[in-house]
């Protein structure tokens, strides 16, 4: 595992902007990994991930029955893989903190609705591939077919949050 002195900050750095994560959990009657989008409400830096689900949802029912868990991100340039344990929590309060109009419309409740809850990631590890962007990937290959060494895809670490 490569140990990245301001890892966690800069998975922060790659994900803060990102809408749409994948998290996947472990689906509780088969066993199998399952993968739905989520929208990201908020990242610290020390890598927490906070989520708004409903209670009965199966996103909420599988992390209850089996707390390990993976976000993914991906955007142009940059993709991240964070493992790491959920919970459910039944906290308006914290709620109330997320909430936002993209809540409101999509939930048709308030934030102290018993039957909204907030999902805590607390990532261990994060894989994340950073590349140098479009053109410089695109020149990357075009020496790599001429030369016929391997591209240089951009910095990737593994890194302990």
């Amino acid at each position: 595992m490569t140990h990245h002195e301001d890892g966690a900050a800069h998975v922060k750095e790659l994900v803060e902007d990102q809408r749409t994560a994948m998290l996947t959990t472990v689906h509780q009657d088969t066993g199998a990994l399952t993968s739905r989008p989520m929208t990201l409400q908020e990242v610290d830096d020390h890598g927490t991930f906070w989520f708004l689900a409903l209670a009965e949802s199966a996103a909420a029912q599988e992390i209850r029955a089996h707390a390990d868990v993976n976000v993914a991100f991906t955007k142009e340039g940059a993709w991240v893989s964070v493992a790491g344990r959920a919970e459910v929590r039944q906290d308006p309060a914290k709620a109330r903190e997320l909430w936002n109009e993209f809540a409101k419309t999509w939930f048709q409740k308030e934030p102290e609705d018993p039957s909204v809850v907030v999902i805590r990631v607390d990532g261990d590890t994060a894989q994340y591939w950073d590349s140098p962007g479009r053109v410089a990937t695109v020149v990357e290959m075009v020496k790599a077919r001429v030369s016929g060494e391997q591209p240089d895809p951009g910095e990737s670490h593994t890194v302990d949050l």
